[in-house]
């Protein structure tokens, strides 16, 4: 709908003359300007240029969930307690997710697969490589999405004759239940269903010689699928394993996450780093604890290992294979498809004064994959860079990683999962170049609860909340994370004075309540005061948005154990499940909705039109969310509030009235 033009008294009352008149028959109608009518419902405005198109081809698409399996799950986050105290076997990393036999479920993951380009040649037009790559991608997803129908149809399979052969030993007559009141139903899984975004891996991949994962260090196994494993192979391409968020799960649960790592994939080089440092805001002269800013920043024994383990990986790729050092002839006529020469020293001192350019123009074909063996092509020129992609899923930190390697803001990075939505090149020195690849779901059988708990999908687009809250309720104790009262404890207890003989009936003592999931919801609501427009009652999803943002952020710390770790080292967690408790952490999560909504606000942005630059959002965090109120401005608590503050502005009220009555306008008019 059109904004509303404001108007004046002045020019209200002329119009009001002007109406008088017209029906005194004073004035002829035909001499006034004609009224313009508003059309309410008017179509929407599709852009057209090619800027806006391509945005939003490359917005990431998943799979929804029917209107049953909601129901369901409130009907469990309302009445199944959670279990108090967690157990400690929780915090251990589930190799399987306990559906189906753990063979048969690791055989059923294994033929889940990425997304390949398919083969084409330099002859081909580009519609018809387009169109092939479509068919491909239509068969790939209805392969994908068969497996994992299989593997939820199996699970539902199982509990359904379950309940049948309880049914028959009580009474054969009562048709079985598909599920008890008090069980969840069994969630699928999603992954990215846009063709665009697989195309932006596979360039990354064409152009990288050496390409760096970046893994959660919350849980590394969910972001390096078997999935994965099979598509890299295929490139050829050296990897590097980097676990990112260290400063959340802390050096000690890292280090066993990294030896963890090199225990499953010996050959292959594993890093730890941190994106960012933080600093406080200050208030005038004095510097105050109030709110907490992070700027990108990495450490410097950080940063030497990174590049340490960039340098080995290069260094690799000098030596010639064993079939070719075998035959002497080929060795003689072997050169690396790589930079030979790389200055490892200047890249380690390159920080936030790297102002790095390319020393020569990119040609813009795609990489040879064969990376390795005996080069004969006389016409071969060696690359005048070294290209290192960086991949990974959604909020995983690659963009974070770039900005903490420059010391500055060099992409957009943000909370919200896929901010990046193309494929960027930074030159970190003249001899380097840096690849940000968009970050995608990858297929693997994992659990919708579990993605949404290590934030790779987006919060705000999530209708399965209660589903969300039991599963994070089950590993963490998120009543005493946030501080929370019971909603039945409403009135503060008042000390019993009263005096009782010996031998005598005592009142026994309250017993601590049983919490649920929808418990937790509404006791934040309350703690918030965030309370619905219609009925009053404690705002269950904006709290469940809130505590699952406040968990995908790390502002709520939690990490998983290795599934190898000594059954010895649980029993010092007491109750915690994967809980990290931390001190002087803000758990105000103001910013964190407004970074949420500004987030998918940027997304309808880009899809009007994208930036032509590159914009962070980290200068935005220092906007409202802890700036002073301006002098004279009162803000008033709840929605309706706002209602009183308008109330002797009534010109602007009249003006949408110009089809009442003369009577009407009469009184309102006070004529």
């Amino acid at each position: 709908m059109p904004r509303k033009v404001p108007q004046s008294a002045k020019k209200h009352k002329e119009k009001l003359q002007e109406k008088r008149a017209v029906k005194r028959g004073d004035v002829d109608p035909a001499t006034l300007p004609p009224k313009k009518k508003r059309n309410a419902h008017r179509a929407p405005v599709v852009p057209t240029s090619s800027q806006a198109v391509a945005a939003r081809k490359l917005q990431s698409t998943f799979s929804s969930f029917s209107p049953a399996f909601l129901e369901q799950s409130k009907v469990v986050a309302c009445n199944v307690p959670l279990s108090r105290p967690v157990a400690p076997a929780t915090a251990l990393f589930p190799t399987s997710t306990g559906r189906m036999a753990p063979e048969a479920e690791q055989e059923l993951n294994e033929k889940l697969k990425c997304m390949k380009r398919p083969k084409w040649r330099y002859d081909m037009g580009k519609e018809q490589v387009e169109n092939q790559e479509e068919g491909e991608f239509k068969k790939w997803l209805a392969r994908s999405d068969s497996l994992v129908d299989d593997w939820v149809n199996i699970a539902n399979n199982a509990r359904v004759a379950a309940h049948q052969a309880e049914a028959a030993e009580r009474d054969p007559e009562i048709p079985a239940p598909e599920y008890a009141i008090d069980e969840m139903p069994f969630s699928s899984t999603t992954f990215e269903r846009n063709l665009e975004v697989w195309r932006q891996l596979w360039r990354v991949s064409e152009i990288s010689q050496i390409i760096l994962i970046l893994l959660d260090a919350r849980c590394p196994p969910l972001h390096f699928p078997h999935s994965l494993q099979v598509f890299l192979a295929s490139t050829k391409c050296r990897i590097i394993l980097v676990l990112t968020k260290v400063d959340i799960v802390g050096l000690e649960r890292a280090e066993a996450w990294k030896r963890y790592l090199l225990k499953l994939y010996p050959t292959v080089r594993v890093v730890m780093v941190e994106a960012y440092e933080a600093k406080l805001i200050q208030d005038g002269e004095t510097t105050t604890a109030r709110k907490t800013r992070y700027r990108p920043h990495m450490p410097q024994n950080f940063r030497e290992r990174l590049v340490s383990a960039l340098k080995e990986t290069h260094e690799e790729f000098l030596q010639p294979p064993e079939q070719i050092r075998s035959n002497l002839e080929k060795l003689a006529k072997w050169r690396p498809r790589v930079k030979r020469q790389v200055d490892w020293e200047a890249i380690l001192a390159a920080g936030a004064s790297a102002d790095a350019q390319p020393t020569g123009k990119d040609k813009g074909k795609d990489r040879d994959p064969n990376l390795e063996g005996d080069s004969e092509d006389e016409n071969f020129t060696e690359p005048e860079y070294l290209t290192v992609g960086v991949i990974g899923q959604p909020n995983v930190g690659k963009s974070s990683l770039l900005n903490a390697l420059f010391g500055t803001t060099k992409v957009r990075a943000s909370s919200t999962p896929g901010k990046t939505k193309h494929f960027q090149t930074l030159f970190w020195t003249n001899e380097l170049r840096l690849v940000d690849c968009p970050g995608l779901v990858l297929p693997a059988l994992v659990p919708i609860e579990l993605q949404v708990l290590s934030g790779i999908l987006p919060i705000a687009r999530m209708p399965a909340i209660p589903l969300c809250m039991v599963y994070a309720g089950q590993l963490i104790p998120l009543e005493k994370a946030l501080g929370l009262e019971h909603p039945s404890v409403k009135d503060a207890r008042v000390s019993d004075k009263r005096t009782w003989r010996a031998g005598t009936w005592r009142p026994e003592a309250a017993k601590a309540p049983v919490w649920t999931a929808m418990d937790v919801l509404e006791a934040y609501a309350e703690k918030k005061g965030w309370i619905t427009a219609q009925a009053g009652r404690p705002d269950a999803n904006r709290a469940g948005n809130a505590i699952l943002r406040l968990l995908a952020e790390g502002k709520i710390g939690w990490s998983f154990l290795p599934p190898d770790t000594d059954t010895s080292a649980l029993s010092n967690l007491s109750g915690q499940g994967i809980w990290i408790p931390r001190e002087g952490v803000d758990l105000d999560d103001s910013e964190s909705d407004a970074d949420e909504h500004k987030g998918e606000s940027d997304e309808q942005s880009d899809a009007d039109g994208p930036s032509p630059t590159l914009v962070s959002e980290a200068s935005d965090e220092e906007g409202p969310v802890g700036a002073k109120k301006p002098a004279g401005v009162s803000f008033t608590g709840g929605r309706f509030a706002l209602l009183d503050v308008g109330a002797g502005s009534g010109d602007d009220e009249e003006s949408e009235n110009e089809d009442e009555s003369e009577d009407e306008r009469d009184v309102s008019g006070g004529e």
